[in-house]
């Protein structure tokens, strides 16, 4: 059983909560998220807000409260070989009360779809919201283009 080992970002005011479902090894090691340097999530976001993609985790840190956006991650704990996530067993869910009880967020958005998957089975009955499903920013989810994720990813600007 592997603990998830990072602390959800979030201020009072975020509006925007992103979820994944677990934290790759590499972002494990650097103790945040999307830490794969393959992983496109930083650069989508980047390019969806106009603006220069940070590179530290302090620049990081402050990229997405600038922009009012929380992150984490649906499970807690569970199984998991490496990084894979089609090998997930034993699933803890994370309490988004946490995140919740202290911002008003807006939309929930999880990405990719083991994140929907796992989100609807054990968080989305105990909060009663949806969450909407993004494609995964994941350098395993090849089909999706730069371009493509960037214009699926607009969405979370709408708030």
């Amino acid at each position: 059983m592997i603990n998830h080992p990072i602390q959800p970002l979030y201020d009072e005011n975020s509006k925007v909560l992103i979820l994944g479902s677990f934290p790759s090894v590499k972002s494990r090691e650097s103790m945040f998220f999307y830490g794969h340097p393959q992983n496109r999530f930083w650069k989508v976001v980047s390019a969806v807000l106009d603006c220069n993609t940070p590179e530290t985790l302090d620049e990081k840190r402050a990229f997405l409260l600038s922009h009012n956006i929380a992150v984490w991650d649906v499970i807690a704990s569970c199984d998991i070989n490496g990084s894979s996530d089609s090998s997930i067993k034993n699933v803890v869910a994370n309490d988004l009360n946490i995140i919740l009880n202290n911002c008003d967020i807006k939309q929930i958005y999880v990405n990719g779809k083991t994140a929907e998957k796992y989100y609807n089975k054990y968080i989305r009955n105990k909060i009663n919201r949806e969450a909407l499903c993004l494609p995964s920013t994941s350098p395993a989810n090849a089909a999706w283009s730069f371009e493509r994720l960037v214009d699926a990813w607009k969405i979370i600007t709408t708030i």
